[in-house]
């Protein structure tokens, strides 16, 4: 009898470890790295967008063009790849045709807004956008603090779960007058299964 529940557990132990885990985002910078979690269940469209971008290598090299102390580090532009800093902040489209843009022109997609119940807190990721609700592309946030203001008015679509420190370090760079920090925060952005990232 002890041998048979031996068994058991062992086969339990084994089957634990074999499912598939969720994948995270790893965003390596000088500062160090964040471990990102995400919410499929209320932000499909933004995940899947976020993670086909990162598997793509398309934030590779851009950079955190905009860190304003207690409140976002906002990055995913494109354009911050370039040394002309007046187009940082005004790139970027969703990595796949979710209903709005041109189908045949990838520079156009956009993400229909996806709100949820989700708290803008320290460390959440939420899309950025301009003044209509269905138009965030590339470019997204990480709360530096609680920003309760935001709530119901951005996308929540996951959060940081390791690597806070990072975020108050990159908020409190040396910035510009357009909040754009002085000396560049590139990123690179890399998606594995939670317990890699985890273990790492």
């Amino acid at each position: 009898m002890k041998k048979i529940i031996t068994l058991i557990m062992i086969g339990s132990i084994i089957m634990t470890s074999c499912e598939k885990q969720p994948d995270v985002a790893v965003v390596s910078t000088r500062y160090g790295d964040m471990i990102i979690e995400f919410y499929p269940e209320v932000a499909e469209k933004h995940v899947d967008s976020f993670l086909t971008h990162a598997r793509n290598g398309y934030f590779n090299g851009t950079t955190f063009h905009r860190v304003i102390p207690d409140f976002v580090i906002q990055g995913g532009d494109p354009n911050s790849k370039t040394d002309d800093r007046s187009t940082h902040g005004m790139g970027g489209h969703a990595a796949n045709f979710y209903g709005i843009g041109q189908e045949d022109d990838s520079n156009t997609w956009m993400l229909p807004a996806e709100f949820n119940s989700r708290p803008h807190l320290t460390g959440t990721i939420s899309m950025a956008r301009s003044q209509s609700p269905n138009s965030a592309g590339s470019q997204f946030f990480v709360c530096a603090g609680p920003t309760p203001q935001l709530d119901n008015q951005y996308t929540v679509f996951g959060q940081v779960v390791e690597g806070l420190d990072v975020i108050q370090k990159i908020v409190n760079s040396p910035r510009d007058r357009r909040d754009n920090p002085k000396d560049k925060v590139e990123m690179t952005v890399s998606v594995m299964p939670r317990n890699e990232a985890l273990d790492n």
